[in-house]
């Protein structure tokens, strides 16, 4: 087989807030190879995602990403790990932006080679078996401890044995307020449950604003303390962990390829890495991940907070690996993503969820969702169309 067409759909929200939720647009990429077809989802800005696949080469390290994935083969695994090296390779001046959108094109390639050898992707892998995982239910902090609290409340009634909060109001005022909802969320969902917290880099390098937080989430028995700083800041990540004995440290999300996920775990202390495949490079990299944090007794974490088709891409890379057993599970999406698909993957009476046992992503995109999300756009340069809408 080879890659016949890769088309990128610009999906939105009518309205898009300033606020940390990324399921508000989505760059959704669809490859076609031999009459199969495979989905995936890159976290980008979906207009500037689709400015790298086009753009006019500016030199031979500023390749657009067409030119690395047009054409090639795709019989194996091995042929997606090729692709990505194209791109790493041509387009390395551009790499943020190119980092991004190959990680949904690479996404659906392993979609459409599973869906055309019948086989889903965590076994193309190499597992020969999935393991259960214990999901925790992703949300944002109240705007008051009593918001917070209600949230833990409610979740808890649902079923969940793990919540984690995160961004909101946290580290933006007093020490008191952050601990005030910290303990608000463990009263909520009681003395039993898993309870993260997820700072989202609000103290960028501030090791002591950080650590000032120590006390309270050590007090209500938080599993993992995330994104403290900044996702380069390593030094302030290792000097943070050797302060926190009891709270493990948490982060990865903001790594764009496998190298900064690794120094994460080198330098910087985390007992938990969290990889976005959406973000990371791809299916290929987050693997990559998952193998070198269980070498080095780091427990991987997937990062997903928007749709049920990046849930399970986020849950291939480490499906079989029975150490790596907590995932993120998204709960407050906006419309597009919950639209965004015909199936689920719902979490069993058990309280536990895996990955899918079906050829590919195991997850059937809604085209009557894309369609009623879809931005149509063009792209044009010295009057030719490099980028005009494509038809769902």
């Amino acid at each position: 087989m080879k890659i016949d067409s890769v088309d990128l759909f610009y999906l939105r929200m009518p309205e898009v807030l300033d606020i940390g939720d990324g399921s508000q647009d989505s760059l959704l990429c669809r490859v076609t190879s031999n009459g199969h077809v495979g989905w995936g989802e890159a976290v980008c800005s979906p207009m500037v995602g689709i400015t790298s696949w086009i753009t006019p080469m500016s030199h031979s390290g500023c390749h657009p990403v067409i030119d690395s994935v047009l054409g090639q083969r795709l019989d194996s695994p091995e042929d997606i790990r090729q692709v990505y090296r194209n791109v790493r390779q041509n387009s390395f001046y551009g790499l943020l932006q190119s980092d991004l959108l190959i990680s949904g094109i690479e996404i659906a390639l392993w979609d459409c080679l599973g869906r055309a050898k019948e086989e889903p992707i965590w076994k193309l892998l190499g597992y020969n078996k999935t393991e259960r995982k214990l999901p925790y239910a992703s949300v944002l902090f109240g705007d008051t401890a009593a918001e917070t609290k209600q949230k833990a409340v409610d979740m808890r009634s649902k079923g969940f044995k793990a919540i984690k909060f995160g961004w909101g109001p946290f580290g933006l005022t007093t020490v008191e307020d952050d601990a005030a909802h910290i303990h608000a969320a463990r009263e909520g969902i009681g003395a039993d449950g898993y309870l993260m917290i997820d700072a989202g880099t609000v103290f960028k390098d501030d090791v002591e604003a950080a650590a000032n937080r120590l006390p309270a989430l050590a007090e209500a028995n938080v599993y993992w303390y995330e994104e403290p700083f900044d996702g380069y800041a390593l030094a302030e990540y290792g000097a943070l962990a050797k302060r926190s004995s009891k709270v493990k440290l948490a982060g990865g999300e903001g790594a764009h390829n496998a190298f900064q996920a690794e120094q994460l775990i080198d330098y910087g202390g985390v007992g938990f890495i969290q990889i976005d495949t959406g973000y990371v490079g791809g299916i290929g990299n987050a693997y990559r991940v998952a193998q070198y944090a269980t070498s080095k007794g780091v427990k991987y974490v997937n990062h997903t907070f928007t749709s049920q088709s990046a849930l399970s891409s986020s849950l291939q890379p480490f499906a079989g690996l029975k150490e790596s057993n907590i995932t993120e599970y998204p709960m407050e999406p906006k419309a597009l993503c919950q639209e965004l698909t015909v199936n689920r993957i719902d979490v069993g009476s058990d309280g536990m969820i895996e990955a899918p046992d079906a050829p590919g992503t195991g997850i059937t995109i809604n085209t009557a969702a894309v369609k009623k999300y879809l931005v149509e756009a063009e792209i044009k340069v010295k009057g030719k169309t490099l980028y005009s809408t494509p038809t769902v």
